[in-house]
């Protein structure tokens, strides 16, 4: 996968202390990754990155909304997601990304591209079963829902009605307490 440019820090040139990154993330950053879940998307993101002599530290920190489909009528909705991160970047002598928040790139490096960590939190973010806020509170009208309720099952009353027994049973019963 080609690297975005813009989603590239150099920190090399960089004082220590605090700097401030912010992106703004549409439709075509999800293009990239061939992810199309969404019908559209307005989310910013805002990095803060503190160079210390050692090691780095992001804190990403992003909200806005996703369009998406609901899971039980397919109508289009927007979810609101917002989400918090924090990643520790440290010198060593190879590549390791094992740990979630924790990220060991090699002694010459002067740059790191944060466009995964991005994309994994937004998509992270959206709840697994969407449902449209409408559904939930019963305001959205939809076809879809109207054919939801009558294929339902109808709720059936319990029947109260004397239980008819076996005489076997009735016979095995008059063992027990015949003694």
């Amino acid at each position: 996968m080609k690297l975005l440019k813009e989603f590239t820090i150099q920190f090399v040139g960089l004082k220590l202390g605090k700097h401030q990154f912010e992106y703004k993330i549409g439709n075509q950053f999800f293009e990239h990754f061939e992810y199309d879940e969404f019908n559209d998307s307005n989310v910013k993101v805002a990095v803060e990155l503190e160079k210390k002599t050692t090691l780095l530290e992001l804190n990403f920190t992003f909200s806005g909304s996703v369009n998406v489909n609901c899971d039980l009528t397919n109508e289009p909705y927007n979810q609101p997601i917002s989400n918090t991160f924090n990643l520790v970047v440290k010198f060593g002598q190879e590549y390791n990304n094992d740990e979630t928040d924790m990220l060991i790139i090699p002694h010459g490096e002067y740059e790191i591209n944060i466009q995964q960590y991005i994309y994994e939190l937004i998509v992270l973010s959206v709840p697994s079963k969407r449902i449209h806020p409408g559904v939930e509170d019963g305001t959205l009208n939809s076809a879809i829902l109207e054919k939801l309720d009558a294929l339902s099952p109808e709720q059936q009353e319990p029947i109260e009605s004397e239980e008819e027994t076996d005489p076997r049973w009735d016979k095995l019963k008059k063992l027990l307490t015949d003694k």
